[in-house]
């Protein structure tokens, strides 16, 4: 299964536009989190390369915008005012600030501040009525508003100190923290803004302070909650909040995958994602000296290495564990002869897959040296200085110098291709694609990934004959319905994609036994399902079969939990997440797969944490329900008005508006060599 985002850095994004379960039209991370099923699907599949087109929605929900200045005096106590009182409210003359985005504090017009100011301490304070404290209050806070402005922030802190002791009040704490904070005294800001926000759990300023402040002292899950609470309560509205969040949870995923990835073991990923990754070259028979009727000696390094290459040909996790062992013993044991390049190719190969790119970028540089005409190892090498380096020129530059070697190498021009489809150059890409096909017609993948260049570049009609075409003369091969299908689900034909799913699946079952099983079809379905019904009971039972295949399949694991969590099984949406993290083989894939698990976490203990909370994500959920289609047809995609809406961002989220993806850099197998996996 391919998917729509295939990015790789520095240039921009690419993607077909998909018909997602859930998107937006802004550039945040919210954007590129709601894309991650299929932005996985691009790094694991495909193989034969075809970035297509189903989008997962995500864990994500619209941000709000946090005032930088004091209050006046509106916490959410003021915002729980009645319709008339704020009919009444309007009509009256407010006198704005000066500058709306500086720590200057509004102007009350009602209170003057007095040259004599009340003396007020701990003592004398319980002398005063009820109504002294409140003028007392009013005065001592509009006095320390004057010194904020003014910079005089020691002062301002002790002024509003002392309206504190007159009248708790979570403003005038609040605008002590903001002194605090010009002042870089962190702890001190989060002391008075968590006393603001004991008095008043939903103001949302006081939240952003305090998230602030955490961030400064580097409590980066705290300020994270912190953000998610203020955008939450706040209505949703603000893009400054989404970049906090944004920044935020990069944060916490990153010092979490580091850690995962120090004490991760490198193992091989499914045996889907290495099957997919390996066919994206073209079959060639066991090297002359290295065939079956090859008298060989197993214990020896030429023995090894035959024995890796048939492993390979089982296509099962064993075998393919089996053949990394092979693979190593062979270049341990030497004597390779003119098979010591290959032998470097292949061992290079499968330490890239376990995700072991440094060591495989010097494994194929040791290939090249020995045999530059092994053209394939140029073409994996690019792969490797994409997804350490990011380094764009020195994939051309491999390419290049395959193309010297042997300019009919079809394989060559699939996988430049791919370069420059991922890069946005369709019409580069057509043309090497065109060039694969007519030095050898018989590889599918060139003409399914032909197929999606031309959907890609809009002429719709040309990419449909191509794989009418490819049905025609390719009727056999399952893969060919398969990606079929999702162009047709990008276009909401949802009968005839799910048609062609049921093809494609029927087609895996009869040619190839159960742990051989292409477990993509499924998947496809269960998205198509979902997109078109609702049909989660269904689209679960699909995803737990896939499981029951290839139960490391990391594509099945995210659309398991995108299911759950459009139905608000959060919790159980959250473990699959994290099984997805430590399914994934890069520092940047486990970020990405993190960066959805602290999303969807953070929502949660927010939920469940915040004691008033209840009823504004019931107002929300409300609100959002009643501009909810009624039908899948009527949201061009979108279905997820059936959970609490504040886990989302967005509602009416059309399928054409996620265009940005998450992955920026790294390279992954799912476009033959070229594929993305790390994060943004």
């Amino acid at each position: 299964m391919s998917a729509e985002h295939v990015p790789i850095p520095p240039v921009r994004n690419i993607s077909v536009d998909a018909p997602s379960l859930s998107s937006s039209t802004s550039s945040s991370l919210w954007d590129r989190l709601s894309n991650w099923v299929s932005e996985n699907k691009a790094v694991v599949y495909t193989v034969g390369a075809v970035a297509v087109v189903v989008t997962g929605a995500g864990v994500v929900y619209l941000l709000s915008e946090s005032n930088k200045g004091l209050d006046s005096g509106s916490s959410s106590e003021e915002k729980r005012k009645s319709k008339k009182d704020r009919r009444k409210a309007k009509k009256q003359p407010v006198e704005e600030p000066k500058n709306a985005e500086s720590d200057a504090p509004r102007k009350v017009p009602t209170v003057e501040v007095e040259k004599d100011l009340p003396e007020v301490d701990e003592t004398t304070v319980g002398t005063l009525s009820a109504q002294e404290r409140k003028d007392y209050a009013a005065k001592l806070k509009a006095a320390g508003n004057k010194a904020y402005g003014s910079k005089n922030y020691n002062e301002a802190i002790e002024l509003y100190g002392k309206a504190i002791l007159c009248k708790p009040d979570p403003i005038f704490y609040s605008n002590r923290a903001a002194c605090y904070n010009a002042l870089g005294e962190w702890q001190m800001v989060v002391d008075d803004t968590t006393s603001a926000l004991q008095l008043d759990p939903e103001y949302v300023k006081a939240l952003n302070r305090r998230a602030n402040a955490y961030e400064r002292v580097e409590r980066y899950s705290e300020a994270l909650l912190d953000y998610t609470a203020s955008c939450i309560i706040d209505g949703f509205k603000n893009e400054a909040s989404a970049h906090s969040v944004e920044r935020l949870l990069k944060k916490v995923a990153e010092a979490k995958g580091k850690a995962i990835l120090a004490e991760k073991e490198k193992v091989l990923p499914s045996s889907t994602f290495v099957t997919n990754y390996l066919q994206s070259f073209r079959p060639r028979p066991l090297p002359e000296g290295l065939d079956e009727t090859a008298d060989l000696d197993e214990e020896s390094g030429k023995g090894q290495l035959r024995a890796g290459l048939v492993a390979v040909g089982l296509k099962t996790p064993d075998g393919y564990k089996k053949a990394a062992k092979h693979f190593e013993k062979a270049l341990e044991l030497g004597d390779l002869g003119e098979h010591e390049a290959f032998a470097y190719n292949m061992r290079g190969t499968f330490k890239y897959l376990r995700g072991d790119s440094a060591d495989a970028l010097v494994d194929l540089t040791k290939s090249v040296g020995l045999q530059p005409s092994l053209t394939q190892s140029f073409i994996k090498r690019a792969s490797m200085h994409l997804e350490l380096e990011g380094d764009r020129e020195a994939a051309a530059a491999d390419f290049t110098q395959a193309v010297t070697q042997n300019a009919d190498d079809p394989d060559i021009y699939y996988h430049r291709a791919q370069l420059h489809f991922i890069c946005g150059e369709y019409p580069d890409a057509a043309k090497d694609y065109q060039k694969s096909i007519d030095l050898d017609k018989e590889f599918i993948f060139s003409h399914i990934q032909l197929g999606v260049t031309q959907y890609k570049m809009g002429s719709i009609a040309s990419s449909m004959a191509t794989f009418r075409r490819c049905i025609k003369n390719f009727d056999k091969v399952p893969d060919v319905y398969n990606y079929y299908g999702e162009l047709l689900l990008d276009q909401q034909k949802y009968q005839e994609a799910i048609e062609k799913f049921d093809t494609a699946v029927e087609m895996e079952n009869q040619s190839k036994s159960l742990v051989h099983m292409n477990v993509l079809p499924l998947i496809n379905k269960a998205l198509a399902l979902f997109q078109w019904k609702k049909d989660f009971g269904e689209a679960e039972k699909l995803c737990e079969k896939a499981l029951i295949i290839d139960p490391e399949c990391d594509i099945a694991v995210a659309t398991m939990a995108q299911l759950l969590l459009q139905q608000g099984k959060v919790p159980d949406a959250l473990t699959y997440f994290e099984r997805a993290a430590e399914l994934s083989r890069t520092e940047g894939e486990i970020v990405n797969a993190l960066s959805y698990a602290e999303a969807t976490r953070t929502q949660l203990e927010v939920y469940l944490s915040q004691s008033r909370l209840g009823g504004i994500t019931k107002q929300i959920t409300n609100r959002y329900k009643k501009n909810t289609p009624s039908s899948p047809a009527d949201c061009k995609g979108c279905l997820s008005s059936g959970v609490p809406q504040w886990l989302y961002r967005g509602v009416l989220m059309g399928r054409n508006e996620v265009e940005r993806g998450y992955w920026d850099f790294g390279v992954g197998p799912h476009l033959g060599a070229f594929c993305v996996g790390s994060t943004h």
